[in-house]
Formats: structure tokens, C-alpha cells, sequence
């Protein structure tokens, strides 16, 4: 569990995403029952660092502060060629001691110029994925996802993309419990899949048909039921083509795959707090049996039922 985050920045660097890891890890939380990060922004030279937004701020680390952190923080940077001095060795030794690093929006790119990409899967920006692919061609750039988990490496797209990978690390980490304390302070969604795209097709729905907005509140409190597409697209009264594309492009993602993450949180949160059985969990939510709940939250979590309540039970 990360207790010590770090952040990088240098000349360029935007303040949006340099934001959102500073109000996602330097916040002190603990009224909400969240751990304390021993939290730092670091540069290549203490001092000022000039933003892209025509204004400096004040930095007091350098790039030593890295080698205590087990969170390693890289918001957006400029897209151009080479690092500053240190950058690239000094992220190569984060990673090399086992540590992990979370790049926003461009930090991708800083990530690739320091060699941490070679044979990653990893996302930027949506405008900007053909470009990550063509000067990396050795990283597996997954275009316009919200974020991708490569273990020690992970990176978000952009702007709100961030703050769903670092809730994401809060949960890895820290349990749903943790997460959703994080999230209710930042006034967002405790969880968007990574895999849901980045922008959708439409945001507003057409004059003519009712937005899926209360359908979906409709299910996170009926998941014991039926919530297969055709089950939906009646409640919807829609037809069953229809629904699913307008579901994909109202959320980003598929029914199926929404529902199963909606599954999953509400069992890790019965894991946390509850003394419910696997097998009592998974008829209360809808997988129908433990080896279906199983199932789905070790392809999802990528560990099982068991081991998420050994580490995260209250």
C-alpha cells in the first residue's frame, strides 16, 4: 500500500492534471478514515517551474524526494523530445526498486522518453495515442481508454481520465471503502471502468427518448435481478438493438461490462463490511453462484473474493 507520493513536474508542465494528483494524493483526509500520504512535488532543480498557463510555481524538491516515494506521480508535460537532466535515470530507479509510476494526459510521454513504456500497454490523451505509438513503436499504446494498469506503470488519459486512474489506485491499494471516501470529497464517480472510452458518441440524448440516467440508478439498486439487454431495453422500451447502442454511446461502454462493474463494487464493499459468505454475496447481487462471482472479480479486480477480503476486510 503506496503511504509516500511523489509528484514531477518541470517547465510546461499544466496545472489541470498537475492538480488532479495534488487533490488526489495531498489532500489530508483522515476525518474520512483515509491514510495520510506523505505527500511532495519535486523538479529537476528546486525552484520555479514555469506552467503552460503563463504562470510559475514554487517547487522545494528535487529529484532526490523520488527515491522515498512508492507512488510516483507524472502529470501532463510537453510533448517534445528529451527529458531534463536526471529526469529519465531518476524514473528508471523508481521503477527498478519496484515502485510505481502514474503518468496524466501527456506524462506519457515523459514516461516514453525514460524508456518505461518499452513493452507496456499504456494510454494517453486520445488526440495524441498515434502520436505515443509512433515515437514509441515498442509500447502497446491502447487508444481512447480511460486508463491502463500495467502493473509497476500506469496511465490515464486526459483531464478527468486522471482522476479515475488515481481513484483507481486508491482502490487497488487501499480498498473500495477508501476509494469512494476519496471520491465523494472530490464530488465524482467512485468508479469508471478503464476500459470505457474516453469521449462518447453523444452526450445528450436526442429530444425524442428519455436519457438512461435513471435506468442506471434503477439498476445499481436492483442488481439481484435479471439486467440482461433484453430485460433492460423493455424497461427502457426500447428494442434491444436500439438500447445498446444508445448505452454504449451514453456511457462508453457495453451493458454487460457496466452491470459486471457495478457487481463487482457492490461486492467489495460487502467483502469490506460484511460476514457474508461468497455464496451469499453472489446470490444478493446477481452472479447466480460463487464460481460466477469469482469469476467475474478476479477478471476484473485481478484477484479473488478471498484474498480482497483478507487485505481490505474492516
Amino acid at each position: 500500500m503506496f503511504s509516500n507520493v511523489a509528484v514531477l513536474v518541470y517547465d510546461g508542465v499544466a496545472p489541470f492534471e498537475l492538480g488532479v494528483v495534488c487533490e488526489a494524493f495531498g489532500v489530508d483526509r483522515r476525518d474520512d478514515g483515509v491514510p495520510l500520504v506523505d505527500f511532495a512535488v519535486c523538479a529537476p532543480r528546486p525552484g520555479q517551474v514555469a506552467t503552460d498557463a503563463g504562470f510559475s510555481i514554487l517547487v522545494e524538491h528535487g529529484l532526490d524526494r523520488l527515491e522515498q516515494a512508492d507512488l510516483v506521480c507524472v502529470p501532463a508535460m510537453p510533448r517534445t523530445p528529451g527529458l531534463p537532466e536526471g529526469v529519465a535515470g531518476a524514473l528508471q530507479r523508481v521503477v527498478a526498486r519496484g515502485a510505481r509510476v502514474l503518468s496524466v494526459c501527456s506524462g506519457a510521454f515523459t514516461l516514453g522518453e525514460a524508456g518505461l513504456l518499452d513493452g507496456r500497454a499504456c494510454t494517453t490523451h486520445w488526440r495524441h495515442t498515434a502520436e505515443l505509438a509512433e515515437r514509441f513503436p515498442l509500447a502497446q499504446v491502447v487508444p481512447e481508454v480511460l486508463y491502463v494498469d500495467a502493473g509497476q506503470v500506469v496511465t490515464g488519459a486526459g483531464t478527468a481520465a486522471g482522476i479515475d486512474a488515481c481513484l483507481h489506485l486508491w482502490r487497488q491499494e487501499h480498498g473500495s471503502r477508501v476509494a469512494g471516501a476519496v471520491a465523494r470529497r472530490m464530488v465524482v464517480a467512485p468508479q469508471r471502468d478503464g476500459g470505457q472510452a474516453q469521449f462518447i458518441a453523444r452526450a445528450v440524448p436526442d429530444c425524442d427518448a428519455e436519457t438512461l440516467g435513471p435506468l442506471l440508478t434503477w439498476i445499481v439498486e436492483h442488481l439481484d435481478e435479471e439486467l440482461g439487454v433484453d430485460a433492460l431495453a423493455r424497461r427502457a422500451l426500447m428494442s434491444p438493438r436500439t438500447f445498446a447502442r444508445r448505452f454504449r454511446e451514453e456511457t462508453g461502454t457495453t451493458p454487460h461490462s457496466w452491470v459486471t462493474h457495478q457487481r463487482v463494487a457492490a461486492a467489495e464493499e460487502l467483502l469490506e463490511r460484511s460476514d457474508l459468505g461468497v455464496e451469499q454475496i453472489a446470490a444478493r447481487l446477481g452472479f447466480g453462484n460463487a464460481a460466477t462471482l469469482r469469476q467475474q472479480f478476479s477478471r476484473v479486480r485481478g484477484i479473488s473474493p478471498q484474498q480482497y477480503r483478507r487485505q481490505f476486510a474492516c
